[in-house]
C-alpha cells in the first residue's frame, strides 16, 4: 500500500490503521531486515533496491494465495456456499433482479453476495467470482459468454412536443448529458462530443439518473434500449444509436468455472438473460 501510494497517510486510511501504527510497523520491519525498504522525501516515498525485490516475491505470493483459492473454490460437490457476484446498477435493477430471484428459489443453498459496482473488478484476485457488465471484449484472463448486443437511443418524455420526421439532434428540445463515469464510456463520449452546451439542460453521472430525467421532462437523452423501453413515461426518439453499442458478458475465471455452484449459476442465469435478449438489443417496437 505504503509503495502503490507513496506515502504512509494514503495507505493507513486505505488498512483503516492509524498514521502511527503504520509507521512504527514500517520501521520495525527495516530494522529486522537490517536495510531500508523505502527511501523518504518531500515528494513521497521511494522504493529501494531492496524494497522492489520483496515487492516482487511479495507479489508472487500473492498471486499463489489467489490460485490456490481460486481452485479450492471449484473442488465443491454441491451447489452450496456464497457466490460473488459484480454487476452495475442498472444492469441489475432493469434485467437481473428477477433472476436471482427465481435462481435463489432454486438453489437456496447458494448465497449470493451482489457487488453493486460501475468499474471493472479484479476476477484473478477474487474481488468477485463472476461479472456480469458491459464491454467491447473481455479481458483475455476470462471466460464466458456473450448475451447480446447491447443497443442504445434516443429518448424522450411521452408528453414532450417534437417534431414530426425530424432527427433528435436537430429538434429544439434541450438534452441531458454525462458527467464521470458514464462520460468515459463509449455511449457518454459519443453524445458528449455531438452535443454543444447551449443545448444541454442538465447533467448527470448514472444511466439511471439519465433515464428518471428524461421520464421527468428534464430534457431529451441517451440509453440503453434495455432501460429506456421498461422506463414508464420515456419513449424512444429516431433510430438507433450504433456508435454507442458494447455487448453483455458473463464473465468468471477459468479455475472456477468448475465449481458446481458456478456452473449452476452461468447456466441459470445465461439461459434466462438469452430469454431477454429481444429487450436488450432493442427489438422490441417503438412506441
Amino acid at each position: 500500500m505504503i509503495a502503490e501510494h507513496r506515502g504512509l497517510g494514503p495507505a493507513a486510511d486505505i488498512m483503516k490503521l492509524n498514521h502511527s501504527t503504520v509507521f512504527r510497523k514500517l520501521n520495525a520491519l527495516e530494522e529486522r531486515l537490517g536495510t531500508r525498504v523505502f527511501e523518504r522525501s518531500r515528494s513521497g516515498y521511494t522504493l529501494t533496491a531492496a524494497g522492489e525485490e520483496m515487492l516482487s516475491i511479495a507479489g508472487q505470493m500473492a498471486e499463489s494465495v489467489y490460485d490456490f483459492e481460486r481452485r479450492l473454490a471449484g473442488m465443491d460437490s454441491r451447489p452450496t456456499g456464497e457466490l460473488r457476484v459484480t454487476t452495475t446498477d442498472t444492469i441489475f435493477e432493469y434485467l437481473l433482479g428477477p433472476i436471482f430471484s427465481e435462481f435463489r428459489r432454486q438453489y437456496p443453498g447458494i448465497i449470493l453476495d451482489v457487488v453493486i459496482e460501475s468499474r471493472a473488478l479484479n476476477l484473478s484476485r477474487r474481488d468477485a467470482d463472476v461479472a456480469i457488465r458491459a464491454a467491447t471484449e473481455p479481458p483475455d484472463t476470462l471466460v464466458g459468454r456473450r448475451l447480446g448486443l447491447l443497443n442504445w437511443n434516443f429518448y424522450r418524455a411521452s408528453d414532450m412536443q417534437v417534431a414530426a420526421n425530424v432527427a433528435p439532434f436537430d429538434q429544439n428540445v434541450g438534452w441531458v448529458g454525462f458527467t464521470d463515469p458514464v462520460s468515459g464510456a463509449a455511449a457518454g463520449r459519443w453524445f458528449n462530443e455531438r452535443v454543444p452546451l447551449e443545448r444541454i439542460a442538465a447533467r448527470v453521472n448514472s444511466i439511471n439518473a439519465m433515464a428518471r430525467a428524461v421520464a421527468s421532462g428534464l430534457g431529451a437523452g441517451i440509453l440503453p434500449n434495455f432501460v429506456g423501453d421498461q422506463m414508464p413515461g420515456v419513449v424512444r426518439m429516431g433510430g438507433p444509436i450504433t456508435e454507442a453499442s458494447s455487448s453483455l458478458w458473463l464473465l468468471t475465471h477459468p479455475d472456477l468455472r468448475r465449481s458446481v455452484r458456478m456452473r449452476a449459476f452461468l447456466d441459470f442465469v445465461g439461459a434466462e438473460l438469452s430469454k431477454k435478449r429481444r429487450l436488450i438489443e432493442g427489438e422490441m417496437p417503438a412506441v
